[in-house]
Formats: C-alpha cells, sequence, structure tokens
C-alpha cells in the first residue's frame, strides 16, 4: 500500500516538486552511438532501452560536448564545458603538472553527497565488472584512481584532481535510510574491442547469451566506409556489444524493481560519445558527438519525444533539481526538464588532443546547420595516433588507401593530407555530414552567422586556446614510460610539425 500511494503521488507531481528522497540513477555508457531500436536501429533489438524510452521521455538531438571519454567525463560530472574548467585535453592532468577545477565549481557527486545522499559507482550488479561479467572473468578491472578498499568502484577518467571520497561505495546496497546517486559505468562499444582472439571470444559470449551474433552481411554502414570483411564484421559486433550492453541495463532495472526502488528514481540513460570508428569518436560530426538521452522517472512524461537540442553537461542540473538540490548559479549545463526551459538555439563541441596527438577542432550546430572550425587544417583528418592506429578497422582502412582500392569518398573524408578551415553541413538533409558547403556562395550568410556564433561562444565559455608545450610534455611523460615506439614516433612528429606551422 505504501508503495502504491507512492506511485499515485508521483504521478501527480511536476518536475520542480520532486522529493528530495528522490533516488537518482546514471546509465553511462562506453563508445556508443543510438543504436538502438527506439533510435531506429533495424538491425538488432534493445528492449531493455526501450522501454526505459517508453516509460520515460527521449530526446532525438542530444549531442556531447567532447567526443572522447575522459573529455566527456570531465564535463559531464561538474555540468561544465571542458573547455572551461581546462579538461579538454585527452588524458591530461595525468603527470607532473596537475589540473585543478575553477573556484566555484564542484563534481555533481560531493553536491548530492553534500545534501545528505549515498554516492556510488560502479556496474549497478553486485559481483559484476563493467561488462556484465564477474570480477576476474572478463575486460572489467578496478578503477585504478579510486576503488581502494576492495570495492571496485566504476569509470571516472576525469582530467582534473578529485577527491574519490566522493563517492561512498560502488553500489547502492549500503544506502540505508539515505536517498542514493548511482552512477552505472558500462564498457559498452568497448566490449567488442581486442585482439582477434578476444573478439572471437566476444561473439561466442554473444551467441551464448542472446542466442546469435549480427550478421554481417545485413550491416548498413556510412557512406564513406567500404563494404570491407574487416569493417562489416567490426560494425556488427559492435551492434552486438549494444546488445549486450541492453541485457546489463534490463538487469540493474530488474534489481531496481525487485527492490522496490524503481518508482522513486530518476533514471538517465545515455553515452560518453560516439562509436570509436575513423569519423566517429573524436570527431565532432554526428557520428561522434550525437548520443542516446532517455529520461525515465516520477513525473516524467511516458513515451514522449523531445527533439530540441541539448547538451549532455545538462544531466547534472536536471539531475540537481529533480533532487531539491540548488543548481550553482555557475553551472552551463541546464535544467531541461524545469517549467520556465527556454530550449537552446545551439550546442558546442570540442576536441583537442587525444593521447599523443595534437588537434583543436570546435562546432556548433543550430537547428538545421553544423558548422566546423578546423584551427590545424593543414594537417590530415587521421593523424597518427597509436590508440586508433592499434585497431583492426582503422588497420584495413590505410591499408586500402595504400592499394588505392578505398571508393573516392573515403579518401576525401579520411585520407586527404590537408583540410578545410570550415566546414559547414546542413545536417537535417545530410545525415553523415558528406557535403560540405562553407565554400558554396549560396550558404555565405549561414557560414558567417555560424562562424560569429563559435567565435562568441569561445569567448564567452574562456576557451583556453592549444596546450601550453610545458603540460604536453609533463603528460607525455607519462605516455613514454609505457615503451611504446608508436608512440614516440608520433610525440616526435607532434613537435616537427609545431615548428612547421603545421
Amino acid at each position: 500500500m505504501k508503495r502504491l500511494l507512492l506511485l499515485l503521488a508521483s504521478l501527480c507531481l511536476s518536475h520542480s516538486a520532486f522529493s528530495a528522497q528522490l533516488n537518482v540513477l546514471w546509465f553511462v555508457v562506453d563508445d556508443m552511438s543510438p543504436h538502438f531500436s527506439s533510435y531506429g536501429e533495424t538491425l538488432v533489438k534493445t528492449p531493455a532501452v526501450d522501454k526505459l524510452a517508453a516509460e520515460g521521455t527521449r530526446f532525438t538531438r542530444a549531442y556531447v560536448t567532447a567526443p572522447v571519454c575522459s573529455t566527456c567525463r570531465s564535463a559531464l560530472i561538474t555540468g561544465m564545458y571542458q573547455t572551461t574548467i581546462g579538461a579538454n585535453n585527452h588524458r591530461s592532468g595525468r603527470g607532473e603538472l596537475k589540473i585543478h577545477l575553477p573556484e566555484g565549481v564542484t563534481p555533481i557527486p560531493e553536491q548530492f553527497q553534500k545534501a545528505g545522499y549515498y554516492t556510488c559507482i560502479g556496474s549497478g550488479l553486485p559481483g559484476m565488472d563493467n561488462c556484465g561479467r564477474p570480477f576476474g572473468a572478463g575486460k572489467g578491472k578496478k578503477n585504478k584512481r579510486s576503488g581502494a578498499g576492495g570495492l571496485h568502484f566504476g569509470k571516472t577518467d576525469y582530467n582534473f584532481e578529485w577527491d574519490p571520497a566522493m563517492y561512498d561505495s560502488d553500489d547502492w546496497a549500503g544506502h540505508g535510510d539515505k536517498p542514493f546517486f548511482m552512477q552505472v559505468q558500462l564498457h559498452g562499444g568497448k566490449l567488442r574491442e581486442g585482439s582477434v582472439e578476444a573478439r572471437a571470444a566476444f561473439k561466442a559470449r554473444v551467441i551464448a547469451e542472446l542466442g546469435s551474433a549480427t550478421d554481417p552481411a545485413k550491416v548498413v554502414l556510412p557512406p564513406y566506409y567500404p563494404r570491407d570483411p574487416v569493417i562489416l564484421d567490426d560494425w556488427a559486433l559492435y551492434l552486438d556489444s549494444v546488445r549486450m550492453t541492453d541485457l546489463h541495463v534490463g538487469r540493474v532495472i530488474a534489481r531496481m524493481e525487485k527492490e522496490g526502488l524503481l518508482e522513486n528514481t530518476l533514471i538517465i540513460f545515455m553515452t560518453d560519445h560516439g562509436i570509436s570508428h575513423a569519423r566517429g569518436k573524436q570527431f565532432l560530426y554526428d557520428e561522434g558527438t550525437r548520443i542516446p538521452f532517455i529520461v525515465r522517472g516520477p513525473g516524467i512524461a511516458h513515451g514522449a519525444e523531445r527533439t530540441d537540442l541539448i547538451e549532455q553537461i545538462d544531466m547534472g542540473a536536471l539531475s540537481l533539481a529533480a533532487a531539491g538540490i540548488p543548481i550553482p548559479a555557475t553551472m552551463q549545463g541546464r535544467d531541461i526538464l524545469a517549467k520556465d526551459y527556454q530550449p537552446r538555439e545551439a550546442v558546442f563541441a570540442a576536441r583537442d588532443r587525444c593521447d599523443e596527438t595534437v588537434e583543436r577542432i570546435r562546432s556548433v550546430r543550430t537547428d538545421r546547420f553544423l558548422y566546423i572550425r578546423n584551427f590545424l587544417p593543414q594537417r590530415p583528418h587521421l593523424q597518427p595516433n597509436a590508440y586508433k592506429d592499434g585497431k583492426a578497422i582503422v588497420q584495413q582502412l590505410r591499408a586500402m588507401h595504400e592499394a588505392g582500392t578505398l571508393p573516392s569518398v573515403s579518401e576525401e573524408l579520411l585520407f586527404s593530407p590537408t583540410r578545410q578551415a570550415e566546414e559547414l553541413y546542413e545536417y537535417v538533409n545530410d545525415r553523415w555530414q558528406v557535403t560540405n558547403l562553407a565554400a558554396n556562395p549560396d550558404y555565405r550568410a549561414q557560414l558567417e552567422e555560424q562562424r560569429a556564433r563559435l567565435a562568441k561562444w569561445m569567448v564567452d565559455t574562456r576557451d583556453p586556446g592549444p596546450e601550453s608545450e610545458a603540460m604536453y610534455d609533463s603528460d607525455m611523460a607519462e605516455y613514454t614510460k609505457k615503451n611504446n615506439p608508436e608512440v614516440e614516433r608520433n610525440i616526435a612528429l607532434m613537435k616537427q610539425w609545431a615548428k612547421e606551422g603545421k
């Protein structure tokens, strides 16, 4: 009866009237685009995520502010643009020189903790890792920076200095009388990565747990990827990682329902950026920045669809508001569920150094256009990068490029030795951002408008500009400890290109 009364009361609550005792749970998934049935994917079924969408509100135009793990996660956990807080270079602040948050910026878990919440980060399934397997059986491992005392904390990967004490546990099980703030961190698209043997083992696991694997012959690729067996097999395995992620989500939801927690918990499902591929992860096209974003909980409209533009940093603001915790006045994320919310006219993203590879790209996206500014246009799209070049799909693309067997669109978009300084896409009609309109005189007014909008955002949000050589050297000292000759060659090339003005 108590649960029934709670449910009836919650249905009458507006967003602004959420109970302070509301639990908040985030699903944050690695390396995955919106390839779920509820987002239009037809080759695989994703019943758990689809059910969240049916019982909540699905956002169709959600984007990350950074298309790589650590920078995106630094932004989402503070509700701030990673450029504003100086955490915009991937895996930065890991060497002798550290990054500290600006005065007045506090990680969201700390804000929940100060408000009396039990804060936790893990897999959502006790005894299981972020791959959905018993600890020690799969890829999942204890977070190196925060998993003390036998706890298996979920992925953090923040670029700034932070106190691990902002997390009470790796699971909500010990929350007692306190409401909890839980992050379920999942391996997502990374499930299908690794050696030939690891990929084969993952496929076998998919068949064992789901009954079948996705047929590579049925895969539909973006137009700039050739229908090569290596690439088709990888994309099929990626779709299977979507299915396995959905299975994990379903198990967490079932646990919450069994424990009587589901109807008093705000749930947000999202990914930290798009699919890891040659034009996805690390880049500012839809393939790298567009993500699924679903909100379910008391007072949330069922089966609703929102088509306005939002950013992943909005997750923190709406969560704090739902829990009755004041949103800091300086927070750049917005409560997108507030009664007086005014939809964003534009969303922004930034790409900077990823591992040893120096880069600087910015973008602005409005209702119709995507504008991208390449600050290092004399460098190729696929700069040398040990992480990406270690992937079979990139190796295959490079081999086909050397052999001259790539389609012209692949050559132009992936292997041109230089890039245009500006890119403009009417992305609503150009799904894969293939046709650059920046030089088209018919779009001059739109180009100038987007250029000015991006420039203003960079000033207003205090974009820090290029990384200093001292910080680069500090972080690269950590990379060279691994004695990887490829990384060291790439570091030398980055420095050479910088001297040449590239």
